[in-house]
């Protein structure tokens, strides 16, 4: 297959272009000034629409990624999901969920892991590295299995059990560090001593995620448009280091280029901490830090906003909404599954808790219609949620209506 993939990158930011071998480090320009800002690829009038067949997942979309081919483990085609009673209770008319829990390691995670392994496997490489609590490794060591590389996944300590489970069981190598700074540190080392292929971001301060990675997002943004027949009005993304954020509108960027489009969705980051609602409301273009802090949205609880984050929120006229709370998010994380059917990662739950707020704010309109991107399964943390225990009965019909009667005690 044809691709409309240059070759090269760019940096959004002083418009320098780079060959392939300086695309993880961010713009070194940039860097001497003393700005971290990631690169990003470059391409030649992409229609994600305009050729039809493909490869399996979403390599169907091969001629607008920055490798046309690669192993698929089914990736993609998740399904967008109308939340009728979520709406209802939310004041949105209709409200979607793009369900990502059922990519093949349960994270839209796969989408990145299948486009930078592919690319990784193209250059020769035989080991790849990331730095992650669970998700991004566990879609590292999946797609590194099936492609045949190795893969090293620096993890913390403290991550779920689960977490660590899903990476060890698809054969990552896995060890634990005490910091994010310590992972990075060592994960720079390998890739310039080792000459692996990072997977994840390792600059401190962060810049993002291997930018051929970040490139199979766009295929989330292509599937809702296939799906709604149109552009939505508003894309609620749960953020970290805003790889998701930048893929999802390169996507639609993509789609208003090619006119298939008339206008682009406004995005939202929906975070634990708030350093991308801190640095909006300070209307900075410096990132900036808000104090760390444990939160059960651990897979998301960054302290610092990256460039390519804000750019993307700035880009499509979005904001961003700091979900600080534990015992709210635990809520709609479990009114989520009880009322849809749909178990998310309490990361990915905060979402909703968020598209609430902007309603009340009235940034949100009852009339708009908003996509909500479940980045994650609830299985990976099965701790997280404040559930009963579970009664033991005698076989008896009394017994089972006295437990059932407790359990809908409020």
């Amino acid at each position: 297959m044809t691709t409309s993939y240059t070759g090269v990158l760019a940096c959004g930011r002083c418009g320098v272009t780079l060959e392939e071998g300086e695309a993880f480090g961010g713009c070194p320009r940039c860097a001497a000034d003393g700005v971290f800002v990631n690169v990003h690829p470059v391409y030649r009038s992409p229609d994600p629409f305009g050729v039809s067949g493909g490869g399996p997942g979403i390599f169907r979309f091969g001629h607008v990624l920055p490798v046309p081919e690669g192993v698929s483990l089914g990736e993609g085609g998740t399904p967008l999901l109308p939340l009728v009673r979520t709406g209802a209770e939310l004041g949105v008319a209709e409200l979607y969920l793009k369900d990502e829990t059922r990519n093949p390691t349960w994270s839209y995670k796969d989408r990145l892991a299948a486009v930078a392994v592919a690319k990784a496997r193209r250059s020769g490489a035989d080991t790849v590295v990331v730095a992650t609590t669970g998700n991004h490794g566990a879609a590292a060591a999946a797609y590194a299995a099936a492609s045949g590389l190795r893969c090293v996944a620096l993890t913390l300590a403290v991550v779920p059990r689960t977490m660590k489970v899903l990476m060890q069981v698809y054969g990552a190598r896995l060890v634990a560090l005490h910091s994010g700074p310590e992972r990075w540190r060592l994960m720079a080392a390998g890739v310039s001593e080792r000459g692996w292929v990072p997977l994840s971001g390792f600059r401190d301060p962060p810049i993002g995620s291997n930018p051929f990675g970040i490139d199979g997002y766009k295929t989330i943004a292509y599937e809702i448009v296939e799906d709604l027949g149109g552009a939505p009005d508003v894309v609620v993304v749960p953020t970290a280091y805003g790889d998701g954020l930048v893929g999802i509108l390169r996507g639609f960027v993509d789609l208003r280029s090619a006119r298939r489009i008339r206008s682009l969705p406004r995005l939202v980051a929906a975070e634990p901490l708030g350093p991308y609602a801190a640095t909006l409301a300070a209307g900075s273009d410096e990132p900036v830090s808000v104090p760390r802090r444990p939160t059960v949205a651990f897979s998301t609880a960054t302290p610092v906003a990256t460039r390519q984050g804000l750019w993307a929120l700035r880009a499509s006229d979005g904001t961003a909404v700091a979900v600080g709370d534990d015992t709210e998010i635990l809520r709609a994380q479990r009114s989520l599954a009880e009322t849809e059917g749909v178990f998310l990662e309490a990361a990915a739950a905060l979402a909703f808790v968020a598209v609430g707020r902007l309603v009340g704010s009235g940034w949100i309109r009852s009339e708009d219609r908003v996509v909500v991107v479940g980045t994650s399964s609830g299985l990976k943390d099965v701790e997280a949620p404040d559930l009963p225990e579970v009664p033991v009965i005698d076989p008896s019909l009394d017994a089972l209506d006295a437990a059932l009667a407790g359990s809908e005690e409020p």
